[in-house]
């Protein structure tokens, strides 16, 4: 193999990189910046320029697709000498390291590691041992503050619970460790866990890694949490050359355990560092890179990265201003089908990205309505999740009462103390009578001969059911949809339900909001009702439109890290929403918000789309809402013009200010060959704190907070009987009272 192949097709900073002399370097690579290339030619280079034996370089990634790719680049690299490179990633490591010192950390060489599946089968054998209702206290949830707990390194009995529902994942993860103890097994926080528990209490064994590992190289290094950077300071001594590739700008998952501080870590930890960085970026557009440049610059906690664009300049951004989420996704639908059509692109060169699960909802429909297959990358289909598909069938019972499939599902959830054997006698009552189950239960109430199979607190129970079912039967030509779902949600108590199922709350809650905003606009009656079922039903049946390959792909931002589309939109960027409403008062969750932002932009190749919405449906009502912060942070130069784009870039802005353009009927989001003339805001009503004013859909209110914004002005009203709403001036048309 010739000497230079290591150094092979590097730009200048790669090159720099690739053959800086040992010790410790951290690599800081932009998106779209070669790190993959430069990790494994680092690799090669170390092997055939420094005369490193492969035995004694170890090299660590986050997952293993990108494991894979070393590995494969590394073959071709070195041939032979690469399969005597340990490369994999955290988990693979640890896993090396516990088999074969398994006799000194105590273990059983022959421990059994449990993938999700098993965790999940044993975490609810757990949670029935200890009486826990597992609809109350969901598996997933209680598996996720376990493995959040294990990433702080805090064990079963150093956890310090909160809440009661804490206390009771404090019970359930002490018996879940003593199950896996019990069984000789692991799980995947534990594979990490006790390895750095065991390298601790054994100087000895991790002395023999120590001397082995001279060249340790790490990926994603942004992305490592406590036990992670525990390990790698473990393995590193002085001597150690260590080789460290992360961004900061892109450390998006804070939320599992994710540390980017890590990165300022190594800085304190080994004074002597080498810093360089990765520039050069060979995936998006300069017009892309301006912009996303512009969103990340507001960030204070970070290394500035000039990224430049091998590409040329690119495609202008479109921000584009929709009335609200189903308009918005009618665009994308619209605008895909339009490049399609007359720009050569293919399905799958497109994807749609949104902050929360909940927003999947509108686009799904839309491609449905359009007849266009799509994909729904790291998530469950809007209509498949457990708490739509709960609130639907409450819904069905109420349309037909006598539906035994509605029924089973939602007779326990919320939990009503019913039990297998009560509602077997029940089943075989309306069975031997012909019975639906809103009949079988009004013949329970009348018939003391039926009633005396049960239990008086299963009858009780039953019955209390029956009253608010009867009471929402009578009153469903009266009301909407929407108000049957608020019925649900109080008077069935499944909204207290879901704000109790612990970490995933918010989210569950946001996604029945979700469904009562689409219906807002009903009318009451029951036909209303059933014709919105019998849609639901049929929009519901898509699995064969999913499985298309070449498909558009529907995402969160935080599933859309390291992959790349030529095509991309971002939908719902709004205050509340991107960034989140729990982040606008926290200055470190704020920029993770904007990180957030960052990621889904720079996964853009070709062209890019920002879309907002003037109104928000996050709780459950239809109120105002204000573009997005990183909306206005973005450079006018980069934006398009023409219908529902950012304004016309011939007219200048004032003080940087852009003015976002009302959609026409017909969404479109093309720039226009001839651009729109720029019209300046008209002047906004100002108002003051203690102020009365009067709304036309909140009614009387109290100002209690104004605020100037950029080409606008926003005003916080306390509405009696309404709660607080934050509105914008322009658009409220409030009078004073």
């Amino acid at each position: 193999m010739p000497q230079t192949a290591a150094l092979d097709g590097l730009n200048d900073q790669q090159l720099a990189a690739v053959s800086c002399p040992v010790g410790t370097t951290l690599v800081l690579a932009g998106p779209g910046s070669g790190k993959t290339r430069v990790l494994t030619q680092r690799i090669a280079c170390l092997i055939e320029r420094e005369g490193a034996a492969p035995r004694s370089i170890l090299a660590v990634t986050f997952t293993n697709k990108a494991a894979r790719e070393m590995r494969s680049r590394l073959d071709r690299l070195l041939g032979t000498a690469a399969a005597d490179v340990t490369l994999g990633t955290f988990h693979s490591v640890c896993t090396r390291i516990l088999r074969r010192e398994a006799p000194s950390f105590g273990l059983d060489r022959s421990f059994t590691i449990y993938d999700r599946d098993d965790q999940m089968a044993l975490i609810k054998r757990v949670l029935k041992t200890l009486n826990v209702d597992d609809k109350q206290y969901r598996p997933s949830s209680v598996l996720a503050e376990i493995s959040r707990a294990k990433s702080d390194m805090i064990g079963p009995h150093e956890y310090r619970p909160p809440s009661y529902w804490h206390e009771v994942v404090g019970r359930a993860y002490e018996a879940y460790q003593a199950a896996l103890t019990a069984n000789n097994a692991l799980d995947f926080d534990d594979l990490l866990l006790v390895t750095v528990r065991g390298l601790e209490a054994h100087p000895e064994v991790l002395d023999r890694y120590r001397q082995r590992y001279r060249h340790v190289l790490v990926d994603e290094f942004q992305d490592t949490n406590l036990p992670q950077y525990r390990l790698v300071r473990l393995l590193c001594d002085d001597s150690t050359d260590l080789f460290l590739v992360g961004d900061e700008d892109q450390s998006i998952y804070g939320w599992r355990g994710a540390d980017y501080r890590n990165l300022g870590r190594v800085r304190e930890d080994y004074p002597g560092v080498r810093t360089l960085l990765l520039e050069r970026n060979y995936r998006s557009s300069q017009t892309i890179l301006d912009a996303a440049k512009a969103v990340i610059a507001r960030n204070a906690q970070r290394v500035h990265k000039d990224l430049q664009a091998d590409k040329g300049v690119g495609e202008p951004i479109v921000v584009y201003r929709a009335s609200g989420p189903d308009e918005e996704a009618d665009a994308v639908v619209a605008e895909i089908e339009r490049l399609v059509s007359s720009d050569g692109f293919g399905l799958g060169d497109f994807a749609v990205m949104y902050r929360m699960n909940s927003q999947s909802r509108a686009l799904e429909e839309a491609f449905m309505r359009r007849h266009i297959p799509y994909r729904l990358l790291g998530g469950t289909r809007f209509y498949q999740r457990r708490e739509i598909k709960d609130i639907l069938s409450y819904l069905r019972l109420i349309s037909t009462r006598n539906e035994w499939v509605a029924f089973d599902r939602v007779i326990n959830v919320p939990p009503r103390g019913l039990g297998d054997v009560s509602l077997g006698h029940l089943r075989n009552m309306a069975d031997r009578d012909g019975l639906g189950p809103y009949d079988a239960l009004r013949r329970l109430r009348d018939d003391e001969q039926a009633a005396s199979t049960l239990t008086g607190r299963a009858r009780r129970a039953l019955l209390d059911f029956l009253e608010t079912w009867e009471e929402l039967v009578d009153s469903s030509e009266k009301m909407s949809v929407a108000e049957l779902i608020d019925a649900i949600l109080g008077e069935w108590g499944y909204g207290i339900f879901i704000l109790s199922s612990g970490p995933e709350a918010e989210d569950r809650m946001a996604n029945v909001q979700e469904l009562r905003g689409a219906v807002a606009e009903l009318q009451p009656g029951r036909d209303q009702l059933a014709t919105f079922l019998d849609e639901v039903a049929l929009v519901a049946d898509v699995d064969e439109l999913q499985e298309a390959v070449d498909a558009p792909v529907l995402l969160t931002l935080h599933t859309a890290k390291g992959l790349e589309f030529p095509v991309v939109f971002i939908v719902g960027m709004q205050e509340g929403v991107l960034p989140h409403s729990r982040a606008l008062e926290e200055p470190d969750e704020l920029e993770e918000e904007r990180r957030l932002c960052y990621v889904g932009m720079t996964r853009a190749m070709k062209r890019l789309y920002l879309l907002h919405a003037a109104t928000s449906r996050m709780y459950g009502q239809s109120d105002l809402a204000l573009p997005s912060r990183f909306l206005k942070e973005i450079p006018i130069e980069v934006i398009a013009s023409g219908p529902g784009a950012a304004a016309d870039s011939s007219t200048p802005p004032r003080s940087g200010r852009r003015v976002m353009v009302r959609p026409s009927t017909t969404p479109s989001l093309a720039p226009a060959g001839a651009a729109e003339a720029v019209r300046e805001p008209a002047e906004v009503a100002t108002y003051s704190v203690g102020e009365s004013v009067s709304h036309s859909k909140f009614g009387r209110g109290t100002v209690i907070k104004y605020e100037t914004t950029a080409d606008d002005a926003e005003v916080t009203v306390a509405f009696e009987g309404k709660g607080i709403k934050r509105l914008l001036v322009s658009l409220a048309r409030l009078t004073r009272v």
